[in-house]
């Protein structure tokens, strides 16, 4: 799979549209138009999936530059960054454990009752 991010489409063009559109240059399995979270507007750009990376060419050298309405479309293939480890997760602000491999949690111990005001 190769990730491709268009922009420039026109704000009120739907999903299907943008598929007719890359359609006969490249076979289209996902997209997603990146919208904002709290108008669910659209941003004027979006990610699709293509099958093959020659279609994701052929998509760009056909449609990137092209105007539609009063915008032009720009078509990119979005390069994959390699996922980095993540770090052992740290907790702050918890006091350390002195006792090597036991827990500090009690079942049988009672809660203190709280106070009434």
């Amino acid at each position: 799979m190769v990730k491709l991010f268009i922009s420039g489409f026109p704000l009120n063009s739907t999903e299907l549209e943008i598929v007719q559109l890359v359609g006969p240059y490249a076979n289209v399995s996902t997209i997603k138009i990146v919208r904002d979270k709290v108008s669910k507007k659209c941003k004027g750009y979006a990610f699709l999936e293509v099958t093959d990376q020659k279609e994701a060419e052929a998509a760009i050298d056909a449609l990137s530059g092209t105007a539609l309405g009063d915008r032009e479309l720009t078509l990119n293939i979005v390069e994959e960054k390699p996922v980095k480890p993540q770090a052992p997760k740290r907790s702050f602000g918890s006091k350390p454990s002195y006792n090597s491999g036991s827990s500090n949690f009690d079942p049988q111990k009672k809660k203190r009752p709280r106070r009434i005001i």
